[in-house]
């Protein structure tokens, strides 16, 4: 005999389904992607999707779905080889000047259970066995950052030997250029250079 009426069955049964339903983004697992961050005031728009997938058509790299929000453009694909392989494309065909390319993985969840806010569950370090790091270097920004050290240091060892200079700047070829009042400024320049800057390397060029 049924000793509890039909209300309370039909709620067990929802709530039943509805935790299968917020449960089931954990049975897809994860997707390699590239995440694609704007630099400054960089556009993340509809002409940076086009110009990212033509890209990587044009190199033959398979991709599974581009998803763009304001702040970012998210690649996802089929395999970590095909990421591999559209990492350099996308870099390249870039630059580094306005966008960051990254490594990402990206939920696998069906955009239907997405849309009902269904989210996978984030398992700590200690669950997923640890992190893995992948770091990448922005040489351009370091280069910049020693070339402005330089030249402060530079002006600071002129002033501080009397040696009279024009200018101390950022060189448009790389590097560091420093002009000189005349040929004798240019000789205490260069021995100044050679004791005290024994990590850069000075040739003369121009007049």
């Amino acid at each position: 005999m049924n000793q509890y009426p039909l209300w309370r069955y039909l709620l067990v049964l929802v709530v039943l389904i509805t935790g299968i339903l917020y449960a089931a983004p954990n049975l897809y697992g994860q997707a390699p992607s590239l995440q694609i961050s704007a630099r400054r005031a960089a556009p993340v728009d509809e002409s940076l999707e086009k110009s990212v997938t033509s890209a990587l058509e044009e190199a033959k790299v398979p991709w599974l779905a581009v998803e763009r929000t304001d702040k970012r453009l998210l690649i996802r694909f089929p395999d970590d080889a095909a990421r591999a392989a559209g990492m350099p494309v996308v870099s390249d065909k870039l630059g580094t000047k306005d966008y960051l390319v990254a490594l990402n993985l990206a939920p696998a969840t069906p955009v239907w259970l997405r849309d009902l806010g269904a989210k996978p569950m984030y398992m700590g370090l200690d669950l997923r066995g640890g992190v893995h790091f992948l770091m990448q270097v922005d040489t351009d920004a370091v280069q910049r950052q020693l070339e402005d050290r330089f030249i402060a240091e530079l002006r600071a060892a002129f002033r501080e030997e009397k040696v009279r200079f024009r200018t101390v700047s950022r060189s448009p070829s790389g590097g560091v250029l420093v002009t000189f009042l005349n040929a004798d400024a240019l000789a205490a320049g260069t021995t100044i250079l050679d004791r005290d800057f024994v990590d850069l390397e000075a040739s003369e060029t121009g007049s």
